[in-house]
């Protein structure tokens, strides 16, 4: 039964980590046009050139990336992954196409969004879950070099894909969005590092109780 909570707890904390995910990027990275590099980014990048429906392409790199997850990341990991991408994609589509705005200076929503979407992270990746974006491809290769920093891989990857950006929405967004990934992936570490000290402190205390 204890098991079955810690499931249960573990399922609630990664669906939470998207809906905090899906609404930053839905009211305030995607309005505001800040290409980040992940997966969010890299489809207003297609829709640009492509003119397809924002969510369409979305949603569908997102699967793209749950096969690949499937294939190197193994079957523990691909089924919360199914309730990440699942999670992300329904809520995306949900704040975007809802009829409201959250935005207000573009310094608060700036930290607004480092901070819902490094926590939205944090949620998925200390439950073992991908959230199905470049962190899947951060995952397989942590999984190669587990001495690696995986913050620092996904800012590496984020970064890579501005390159993709900087070609259609301009110097502006992409500096922006160069600035964002510095800044959340900052958030990211230290929010894992605050888990992996609580962690640690609960395995001291375990054998006293």
């Amino acid at each position: 039964q204890r098991q079955s909570h810690v499931r249960v707890r573990g399922i609630a904390k990664i669906i939470f980590g998207n809906i905090l995910l899906a609404l930053a990027y839905a009211k305030w990275m995607v309005p505001r046009g800040i290409i980040n590099g992940g997966v969010t980014s890299l489809s207003l990048v297609f829709q640009k050139i492509t003119q397809l429906p924002l969510p369409w392409l979305s949603n569908g790199l997102t699967l793209l990336l749950l096969v690949i997850c499937g294939l190197f990341l193994g079957k523990a990991s691909l089924m919360k992954s199914i309730v990440s991408s699942l999670s992300y994609m329904f809520f995306f589509t949900l704040f975007y196409e809802l009829p409201f705005t959250l935005m207000t200076t573009f310094p608060i929503d700036f930290l607004l969004a480092c901070l819902l979407i490094s926590f939205g992270y944090y949620c998925c990746l200390s439950e073992g879950s991908s959230t199905v974006g470049v962190d899947v491809i951060a995952l397989v290769l942590y999984q190669k070099n587990p001495q690696r920093n995986l913050a620092k891989i996904i800012r590496h990857l984020n970064l890579s894909v501005l390159v993709l950006g900087l070609l259609t929405y301009g110097v502006f967004a992409v500096l922006t969005g160069f600035r964002f990934s510095i800044s959340y992936a900052w958030f990211l570490e230290k929010w894992l590092t605050w888990d992996a000290k609580w962690q640690q402190k609960g395995l001291d205390i375990a054998p006293n109780r």
